[in-house]
């Protein structure tokens, strides 16, 4: 089997469904459907979301990969089914149609979406071939990979949480550590909003964008912890963690900006403001006084949390569509208007838990490798005594 773990997705929007191969999970790994549901169920609730959000009522089935609950170390094959592909079903057909363009076309793309660049790209005139495929509805597959990830990082303590830190100017300055300790407040809330009056006045937002047929991003927070030391590298480009977990949650559809630790405040402090200072205790080993990097140091985990924030914009599909071309006429049109969300930031933030829980693993296979779980775990606790003992 290979240690390098990977994934691939495919599927529509409207199609029959959503597939998702993942590829370097060890042998051994407890794994259930009803494990990976529980996450597909967090991405789909939140204040805000569309009507979609009413029609699917997202399920996995696992194809291959898993005999009797545990994985085999072979690719995990993963499907979600489209429910409204009932009422698609002539529109995303995969044979060719009896009669040539017995359909609508969509041509008038939206501004912000991949529509009309898509189109240019690929040479399509109907630009649902774009939309299909660009559709935040891909990320349900990130969801169910990160699912068994998140199961695979259990096995060596490691969590992950995420909460919604902004609404628009709506903002809750609670520090992440108190925030987890209220964190059953977090995963209750509407809007993964810890701090109650805040999330009120944040729901107003989206009732007055709504009410005017606009949209609302905002700002969510994902917090890993239980990572060990030394995970990723410094010593080329694109093995520094940083830089994938960035990769990762930047490509999460309407994300526009992510900063790890202190982030972009770095940029206006003096340095002795911004570096976490080191100590050392007997039975404890190095520390760090601060954690303003972020648990990141130098492309590596330093052993102390995980924290990575990510700003989505406003979603593009508005109510209220804006000024746009007709790509087939050249004549301006308002854009064309598919079922939206107002404000999908708390899905956004579950979404991020997947990616950045996918590439914790992946960093976890490439250090400690093993073609089972129990082999795996041996060579992880090895380290960790290591670690112990010599540092």
């Amino acid at each position: 089997m290979s240690t390098i773990l990977r994934y691939l997705t495919s599927g529509e929007s409207h199609g029959k469904g959503i597939f998702v191969i993942l590829e370097g999970i060890p042998s051994g790994l407890r794994i259930q459907e009803e494990y990976i549901n529980k996450q597909l169920k967090r991405r789909q609730v939140g204040y805000g979301r569309g009507e979609r959000m009413r029609i699917e009522k997202d399920r996995v089935e696992i194809l291959s990969g898993v005999r009797f609950g545990k994985t085999l170390g072979s690719p995990i094959s993963l499907f979600i089914p489209n429910l409204d592909f009932k009422n698609w079903e002539k529109l995303m057909m995969a044979k060719e149609p009896e009669e040539e363009h017995s359909f609508p076309l969509f041509t008038k793309p939206r501004p912000g979406h991949a529509d009309l660049v898509g189109g240019i790209k690929y040479n399509f005139l109907d630009l649902r071939n774009v939309l299909e495929r660009a559709s935040a509805r891909e990320t349900v597959a990130r969801v169910a990979a990160g699912a068994v990830c998140r199961r695979l990082l259990e096995e060596f303590g490691i969590s992950i949480f995420s909460r919604v830190i902004q609404i628009g100017e709506e903002k809750d300055n609670t520090d992440w550590q108190k925030a987890l300790k209220n964190y059953e407040r977090i995963e209750a809330s509407s809007l993964r909003c810890g701090n109650e009056k805040i999330e009120e006045r944040m729901k107003e937002l989206i009732d007055k964008a709504k009410e005017k047929g606009d949209t609302l991003g905002g700002v969510f927070e994902v917090v890993v912890l239980g990572v060990p030391p030394g995970l990723g590298s410094y010593i080329q480009w694109d093995l520094k963690l940083d830089a994938r977990l960035a990769f990762a949650v930047m490509s999460i559809q309407a994300i526009v900006g992510v900063e790890i630790g202190m982030g972009f405040k770095c940029a206006f402090c003096f340095g002795s403001e911004v570096q976490d200072e080191i100590g050392y205790t007997e039975g404890k080993g190095f520390y760090r006084f601060t954690n303003r990097c972020g648990g990141i140091e130098g492309g590596m985990t330093t052993g102390e949390p995980v924290i990575i924030r990510a700003a989505m914009k406003p979603i593009s599909t508005l109510a209220r569509p804006l000024r746009s071309v007709d790509i087939l006429s050249k004549k301006e049109v308002k854009a064309a208007k598919e079922r939206s969300d107002v404000c999908a930031v708390p899905a956004a933030s579950v979404i991020a838990e997947a990616v950045v829980g996918i590439e914790i693993a992946r960093a976890m296979r490439e250090k400690f490798g093993g073609d089972s779980l129990e082999e795996m775990k041996r060579n992880y606790n090895s380290y960790m005594e290591y670690i112990r003992e010599k540092w």
